[in-house]
């Protein structure tokens, strides 16, 4: 078979198809109608003189030759999109580049969200499409249907390029009349405290592993699917939160949420920036990358709105004596 008269977009099909195993869920993935996809599939089989899948039961199983295929392909594809995202001279004024990224709720609401009032101003063409992290996401990765990946470094792929976006600490969260915050709390008082958690599709996120480390179990009485979902679970309760403190900062003001250090160490957690190795010489995804650094270089911690606060009760009270 003669690759001029082979279609590339049968190997997109075929890359999909491996991931999936199941010619509907491929067809979703693609946008196209399950029709479309089983003719896409035919044609594979014709191509490459083989099933490729075979349906045993409402699964779809790869043959030997799919197999051997599907890491090829895979490999294949990431370096063509890689190719093609590449541009000589990014212009941000003008491009029209759309960008694919994993990302938190969490991290979108702290850095995407900034990052978006900039592009209405340095870059009013280019677009993002966020999806949020899954199991998938790394082979998702590898297989380039991300730019780029934002997640904690423990859920990083190897194989890749990591890059350090930012540092996170962990910061208790509850109703500012919640009377366990009027003090500074005490283990004791966390333990026994009401508490929300987040479960992310039945996954641990980075605290409670964290917590498990520690050999710290609470009483979670309420699990949420999502980080932005738990400080509006706090107020007119009792119960308390861990939660990321930029988010914390960020939400806490507008839910009448107060914000404490919790009664134990807690190591930062480091959300980095992945990228497949074939997008090392994107400018375009340079650029996007060093956007985000600057966002996350600047925002605020607990000490920072801690010294502001004091810094202003001084001048106040400078204020008033100058007024005596």
């Amino acid at each position: 078979m003669r690759l001029s008269n082979f279609d590339l977009n049968l190997l997109v099909a075929l890359d999909v198809l491996m991931t999936e195993r199941s010619v509907t869920r491929a067809a979703a993935r693609l946008n196209v109608t399950q029709s479309a996809m089983s003719a896409s599939l035919k044609r594979l089989r014709q191509a490459f003189d083989d099933e490729l899948l075979i349906l045993h039961g409402k699964t779809m199983i790869p043959t030997p030759r799919a197999l051997a295929l599907a890491p090829e392909v895979a490999d294949a594809i990431a370096r063509l999109r890689g190719l093609i995202s590449m541009t000589g001279g990014f212009d941000p004024l003008t491009s029209e580049r759309r960008f694919r990224v994993a990302a938190s709720d969490y991290i979108t609401t702290v850095v995407i969200v900034p990052l978006l009032q900039q592009l209405e101003r340095d870059a009013p063409h280019v677009r993002l499409d966020i999806t949020l992290p899954k199991d998938n996401t790394s082979d998702r990765l590898a297989n380039g249907d991300f730019d780029l990946s934002i997640t904690p470094i423990e859920f990083t792929d190897p194989r890749h390029p990591t890059e350090l976006l930012l540092e996170e600490s962990h910061v208790v969260v509850g109703w500012n009349r919640n009377p366990l915050l009027d003090q500074p709390l005490t283990l004791d008082a966390f333990m026994n405290a009401g508490h929300v958690a987040v479960h992310i599709d039945g996954r641990n996120a980075f605290i409670e592993n964290t917590l498990e480390q520690l050999g710290l179990t609470r009483r979670v009485e309420v699990n949420a699917p999502s980080f932005i979902q738990a400080p509006w679970l706090l107020p007119g309760t009792m119960r308390l939160a861990l939660m990321h403190e930029r988010l914390a900062l960020l939400i806490g003001p507008s839910l009448s949420l107060r914000v404490a250090e919790p009664p134990f160490a807690i190591p930062k957690m480091r959300e980095v920036m992945q990228y497949h190795s074939t997008r090392a010489k994107d400018e375009a995804l340079a650029w996007l990358r060093c956007r985000l650094r600057r966002i996350a270089a600047v925002m605020p911690s607990m000490r920072d709105v801690a010294d502001g606060a004091s810094g202003l009760a001084t001048a106040e009270t400078d204020e008033q004596g100058d007024n005596r």
